[in-house]
């Protein structure tokens, strides 16, 4: 397949996937509960002779190419929004309160339709199956796991995986695509509830009470004491209490308190997120009762490391320099090789067939986009989808010409 031929047939594609892509950014929706999102991808890939199939509870697979004997390579698009109120300067901001598309997913389903397109055009050149993946509940780490047990990686049986996501704010030009390279690339992320029980009561008889916020607020310095003191400081582990919440009033002392956060580490073994598990159960539970209260923790939606293919991986940047050439960078020289501490729930794909996971900036400070993802005044430069596009597409049928 041509490299520059593929760039040109995505750049004409241009206006369209910004067109749909600014569609998906004014409609955001959450988890599973895509209506209007699925509708629109469903549409777009019917319009392009596709026979798009559901899968779990709210995805989408597509089936390109298969007209040569050979391997079946899967691409994947997420299409959640954010539980988050939108403050972008943007002509094509959300009209739907509380809900944001603040980490890109937007894009990463523009990118795949274009990708569609791309790959009907070129169907008889495929030397195998491109599956496409159009996948809900990333956000809530869910969605690859619920499509993985509803069938995603069989008929045609996947041999490979890739993914991309758009980051803004990375120091480089807006275009860039970064390869993760072979190992873990990303943290392990598991949330916890911390549950603390006391005795409510009038705020001027705490005697008669048992406060739940002043134990819960030791309980949240007692944790601490896992990261300073119990964690090896070569490795990475880390919890992070994100909601803190207790009473309704300021005169009254409340029945309950309550914590919710997020574990993560770069262990694919799990040891270390059991180590912390463990501690943070034991602590709770023994803070609250020095003091008089009790204590559940509850931990859930847990999400893997995601871990990418030495051979994978070398060969996508390979892929990438001939596609975009200095474009293209080994995503080592930017993080000298240190996995990163977000956590990205196509790590499930990744324990299951070999793997590879690429970034494509979107836009620097200086280039006025100046927050990261899941920021409620994050921006996204919607000019290089078709770059997006181009990469899936490349990527996906040099693999297979190399791999019959």
């Amino acid at each position: 397949m041509d490299s520059n031929m593929i760039l040109k047939e995505a750049a004409a594609l241009q206006p369209e996937l910004q067109a749909v892509r600014r569609d998906l950014h004014r409609h955001p929706e959450l988890g599973f509960d895509l209506v209007y999102t699925k509708a629109l991808v469903r549409q777009k890939l019917e319009e392009m002779g596709y026979q798009p199939q559901d899968c779990g509870k709210c995805g989408l697979v597509a089936l390109a190419g298969g007209k040569h004997p050979g391997k079946t390579i899967l691409i994947r698009g997420d299409m959640d929004a954010l539980p988050i109120e939108e403050e972008a300067d943007v002509d094509y901001k959300s009209e739907i309160p509380g809900k944001m598309h603040g980490c890109g997913h937007d894009m990463h389903a523009a990118m795949m339709l274009g990708a569609a397109k791309l790959l009907k055009a070129h169907e008889e050149e495929l030397q195998g199956t491109v599956k496409l993946m159009f996948q809900p509940a990333e956000e809530i780490f869910q969605g690859s796991e619920d499509m993985i047990r509803a069938g995603v990686l069989e008929n045609p049986t996947v041999d490979a995986a890739l993914m991309i996501h758009v980051v803004p704010g990375l120091p480089m030009p807006a275009g860039m695509v970064l390869v993760q390279g072979g190992g873990v690339s990303m943290a392990s992320c598991e949330q916890y509830h911390i549950l603390v029980k006391g005795r409510g009561g009038h705020g001027s008889m705490p005697a008669v009470c048992i406060d739940p916020i002043t134990a819960a607020a030791h309980i949240h310095l007692a944790l601490q004491e896992i990261n300073s003191r119990e964690l090896d400081p070569h490795g990475f582990g880390v919890f992070t209490t994100g909601r803190f919440e207790g009473g309704k009033t300021s005169n009254v002392i409340p029945d309950t308190a309550e914590m919710w956060g997020t574990i993560r580490t770069v262990d694919p073994d799990g040891k270390i997120n059991a180590q912390i598990k463990t501690r943070m159960t034991e602590i709770a539970k023994g803070v609250g009762a020095a003091m008089r209260c009790e204590v559940e923790t509850e931990f859930y939606d847990f999400c893997p490391c995601m871990v990418n293919d030495d051979a994978l991986s070398a060969d996508t940047l390979r892929y990438m320099t001939e596609l975009l050439g200095p474009a293209a960078l080994d995503m080592a020289k930017l993080t000298g090789g240190k996995p990163g501490g977000g956590s990205e729930d196509f790590a499930f794909v990744s324990h299951k067939v070999p793997t590879v996971g690429m970034l494509l900036s979107t836009g620097n400070a200086k280039e006025g986009y100046c927050y990261t993802q899941h920021n409620p005044k994050a921006k996204f430069d919607d000019s290089v989808l078709f770059r997006g596009s181009a990469a899936y597409v490349y990527a996906a049928a040099r693999w297979l010409e190399e791999h019959k």
